[in-house]
């Protein structure tokens, strides 16, 4: 945040002599060791980190992401650990007249001690922790931070309640809850310093933070006010300069309440609206020519609100973006490794990329999760991502003391000023499952009337309280109490706020119940898949596909994952023979069923305003939900789902009597030009055509064509359909029931700009064509249909300039 090089050229400016009294600010980063309290030697550690990938390096314990290694490791979580590092400090620093010790994250239950004295405690992983030392320092030091095992203190806690409440131990404990094990992930419980650790030194000045508030924008005129939090003692009559694109805004002395106008504002945009166009905001604290501090921050400008109003069906659902109605596409993001210190700048920059390629325009941050680190918003911000924030709860109910509730409300008044200044954030939940779990999932059985009563208040004391009045006092963001508004229990589920819909997969409803079960806005919905097949033989440690191993079993945990992937498998497509053909079989099903719910889903816009699947990514190397794999492939799910999520969307549903076609616009411009029809047989040869001149309104769904189910519509025709450059294939039937025929896929490779250039070609229409390669790189696209006799130009792009060796699969190819 700070900006020295920023602070000279003000000095420069300004034409004076560079005179500063600024905080000073190092690492305590390095040097640290770490051994269990009663067991092992001092041995090295890595800060930031934890104890599991500190044991990992010196190969105390296996690796618990491949095999059964998961099971081997459980021993860690229970035991107590302790981590040291020494730090000098120079006369410079000792003369300060404040010295604080800043740990940005402790995993959790940690005593903190410098040259043997205890100097702090801490119960949160998800907060930062500030200690002033100045007495209890000197020239040399040691720091030591001891860890509490986490079932001890939880199990005291428990007993202390005078209720079990639902989901376990877990509850007690403020940090990442899915790290006790999930249906997608390890029970893999860190601990640990899991985040930055400095030390700040500063006399009588230090800017805290800075909120940049929206007050009003016209097309004309921006309103937005500074507003400065700091740490200040015995000064008076500072001057506040702010920089907008380093032009100097009108001085304003001793305000920290700053009003800035901005001209002819440049709107920040969702990436497929618009440029999110991002300010450059900064600000220098000076006392006469003497600069105290400065801080920078990027700033979107732009106003965002969820409109949750009633109406004639229910209730609305949906954001408006600098007043226009925008429709959500996207996913559910979860921590993207067990070990978040495994989580390199290039993982993010990675995966925020492949969401936009798949032109999402929204994530939404889960809430068994971690608030993420800064960069993932930066990125956010930068590549026009809106984002909804869970509050880390998920699926249980939470105690309702005073000391757990004194430590929630300072996690959230911490994570809400860290990140409102942010364009992407575009909505605060307060968690996720909590209210449809006690209403639906049994959770209230054999409980008296006075404890339910109880739970149920502390439920309220959090999440219809605490964390809504946070976020109404230090932002402008809106507060959403629970995702979903209603369970699918609930009828309402269809037509008020926001919905899960679970009836896939967990109650094994048949994909065609999504077609027919719309609701306002579809916050999860998800199928699983196999992973490719780089992650299946990372688990297993071979060379080939193998999925009925010990080893794929553990990472699969859903219990009854496996069976509903083959039961859902068998309505829709052919059972293949071998393993490599199932994962891929599998892939193909997953994705067919979440673009059936996204494309039912943008047909009835604006009803239903937005649609985030069931997830983006993997925290290990799993059987899951995801359309990204552990290893960052893109399943079939991610490149269907990018087509699924264009702009311009063609889409066609069988209705009862009739083959309907719509065309969904989400952009604000009118569309006109050619609709272009087309039936043909798997040969190529053209069965029917028509065309004609159309008109698309803008932020629109409309129904443009429609041609009767007759008996010439059959198993080895397929629909194509064109406008623009828009483009659609449609099947008349289910995949297992198409006369898909056997012919060869012509190869034509050559080197280009772009990278490696492959050319198909065949005399028959090839069904989900599926490129994959042991080489380092990755396929424009895949999973295609290759029309007959026509050319699909793809790019293999690899940072190695040498040949590609890859294999071609097809489900005309498939032995059954």
């Amino acid at each position: 945040m700070r900006n020295l090089l920023f602070i000279l050229l003000a000095l420069i400016f300004f034409n004076c002599q560079p005179k500063t009294d600024l905080p000073i600010k190092f690492s305590l980063n390095e040097n640290w060791y770490f051994k269990g309290v009663d067991t092992l030697k001092w041995q090295k550690a890595s800060v930031p980190g934890n104890v599991f990938t500190d044991l990992l390096s010196h190969k105390i314990i296996k690796n618990p992401f491949i095999k059964t290694n998961e099971d081997s490791v459980q021993w860690v979580s229970k035991k107590d650990w302790e981590y040291k590092t020494s730090f000098t400090l120079t006369e410079e620093i000792l003369n300060k007249e404040n010295i604080e010790l800043k740990f940005d994250g402790l995993d959790s239950y940690a005593s903190i001690y410098i040259n043997d004295s205890l100097i702090g405690t801490t119960n949160n992983a998800f907060r930062t922790w500030s200690i002033n030392i100045k007495k209890n320092v000197k020239p040399k030091n040691e720091l030591k931070v001891i860890f509490k095992n986490f079932d001890e203190i939880e199990t005291k806690k428990e007993q202390k309640n005078p209720y079990k409440l639902p989901e376990g131990k877990r509850v007690y404990t403020r940090k990442a809850q899915f790290q006790y094990g999930w249906d997608w992930g390890p029970k893999i419980n860190t601990s640990g310093i899991w985040k930055d650790v400095s030390i700040n030194a500063w006399d009588n000045y230090k800017i805290e933070n800075i909120y940049i508030k929206n007050n009003s924008i016209t097309d004309s005129l921006a309103n937005i006010s500074v507003y400065i939090e700091d740490k200040a003692s015995n000064i008076d009559f500072v001057k506040y300069y702010v920089y907008v694109n380093d032009v100097l805004q009108p001085v304003h002395p001793e305000k920290p309440e700053i009003p800035i106008t901005i001209k002819n504002p440049k709107l920040w945009w969702t990436h497929n609206l618009g440029e999110p166009y991002l300010y450059d905001i900064k600000v220098v604290v000076k006392k006469n020519d003497v600069i105290l501090d400065s801080i920078s921050s990027k700033y979107g400008i732009r106003d965002i609100k969820l409109i949750n109003e009633k109406d004639s069906i229910g209730e609305s659902f949906y954001f408006k973006l600098n007043g226009n109605p925008v429709y959500m596409k996207g996913a559910n993001y979860i921590p993207q490794n067990s070990f978040q210190n495994n989580v390199t700048n290039q993982h993010y920059i990675k995966l925020i990329s492949d969401t936009v390629d798949a032109n999402m325009n929204m994530l939404r941050v889960w809430g068994g999760g971690i608030y993420e680190n800064d960069i993932f918003y930066d990125l956010c911000d930068e590549k026009g991502i809106l984002v909804w924030q869970d509050f880390m709860f998920a699926c249980a109910m939470y105690p309702g003391d005073s000391e757990f509730l004194a430590n929630v409300k300072e996690e959230a008044e911490q994570q809400v000023k860290r990140l409102r200044n942010h364009a992407s954030i575009a909505l605060w939940c307060g968690n996720n499952e909590n209210s449809e779990g006690w209403k639906r999932w049994g959770w209230q059985a054999y409980r008296t009337s006075t404890e339910k009563e109880e739970i149920w208040n502390d439920y309220l004391v959090v999440f219809d309280s605490i964390l809504p009045n946070i976020v109404h006092q230090n932002s402008t963001t809106d507060y959403w109490e629970t995702s979903p508004k209603y369970g699918r229990g609930n009828p309402k589920y269809k037509t008020e706020g926001d919905a899960h819909d679970w009836w896939i997969w967990h109650d094994a409803y048949p994909f065609e119940h999504l077609q027919n079960n719309v609701p306002r806005f579809m916050s999860e919905f998800g199928f699983q898949s196999f992973p490719s097949y780089e992650v299946i033989n990372y688990i297993n440690q071979k060379d080939s596909i193998d999925l009925k191993t010990v080893a794929i079993k553990s990472h699969q945990k859903h219990g009854r994952g496996f069976q509903l992937i083959e039961e859902y498998m068998a309505r829709d497509y052919k059972i293949p023979a071998n393993d490599e053909d199932y994962v891929y079989v599998s892939q193909l099903l997953q994705a067919k069923g979440i673009v059936m719910g996204i494309e039912a889903q943008r047909r009835t816009k604006p009803y239903n305003m937005g649609t985030l699947f069931w997830q983006l990514n993997d925290c290990w190397p799993a059987i899951s939900w995801s359309s990204i794999d552990y290893f960052g492939n893109w399943k079939a799910l991610h490149f269907k789902a990018k087509k699924a999520y264009e702009n311009v969307l063609i889409s066609t549903v069988a209705s009862k009597y009739d083959y309907d076609t719509y065309i969904i616009n989400d952009s604000f411009k009118e569309l006109n030009d050619t609709l272009q029809l087309k039936v043909i047989d798997f040969y190529g040869k053209e069965i029917w055509s028509n065309s004609k001149v159309i008109t698309i309104q803008p932020n629109s769904s409309e129904k443009v064509y429609q041609i009767p189910q007759v008996d010439i519509y059959k198993a080895d025709y397929v629909y194509l359909i064109e406008f623009g450059k828009s483009k659609s294939t449609y099947f008349f039937d289910k995949p297992k029931n198409l006369a898909l025929l056997k012919g060869e896929i012509q190869q034509k490779i050559k080197k280009t700009k772009k990278g490696i250039q492959i050319i198909l070609k065949s005399d028959v229409l090839q069904k989900d064509v599926f490129l994959y390669s042991k080489q380092e790189g990755y396929f424009s696209d895949n999973y295609f249909d290759l029309i007959p006799n026509q050319e699909k130009i793809i790019f293999f792009n690899s940072n190695k300039n040498e040949e590609v060796d890859f294999k071609i699969k097809s489900l005309n190819q498939l032995n059954y």
